[in-house]
């Protein structure tokens, strides 16, 4: 079951978008810490995602840029149960980089990866096959959350 508690916070953030001069470090680590929790917890209940992990030996670094430096998290499925969490991932088949705010944006679906990354304003390195099961696996769970926000 997804914790009610994150379902209301990513409601507030849809109602609400965070505004870009908004993101700091602080913002950004409880951003992709709630995501990343319902993306998990989804995971645990929908099939389609499990078979998707079952299919993929995916470990994604997802790095924030900020002027000061980046900051970094990574996301995994391994026996297909997902685990995050920050900095290095172990063995990264993929790594998607892009300043701060425009990761927020593409994380909360609100900036098309595909159009970030035709633009330039997202870096994709290494496995593009695990990055598109991460955008088909990403597309599932916003499709989930959305039924949950209504």
């Amino acid at each position: 079951m997804v914790d009610q508690d994150l379902i209301a916070k990513l409601k507030v953030w849809r109602q609400n978008p965070l505004k870009p001069e908004s993101i700091n470090r602080e913002v950004a680590r409880d951003f992709i810490s709630t995501v990343f929790t319902v993306f998990k917890q989804l995971s645990e209940e929908d099939e389609d995602l499990q078979e998707l992990a079952e299919d993929t030996s995916l470990c994604m670094q997802i790095v924030l840029k900020f002027k000061d430096g980046d900051m970094k998290f990574w996301i995994s499925a391994p026996s297909n149960k997902f685990e995050f969490g920050e900095g290095e991932g172990s063995d990264v088949t993929v790594t998607m980089s892009a300043m701060a705010e425009k990761m927020v944006l593409i994380l909360s679906g609100e900036l098309e990866a595909t159009s970030a990354y035709m633009s330039g304003d997202l870096s994709i390195d290494g496995n593009l096959q695990d990055a598109m099961t991460f955008g088909e696996m990403s597309s599932i769970s916003a499709d989930l959350i959305d039924e949950l926000l209504e």
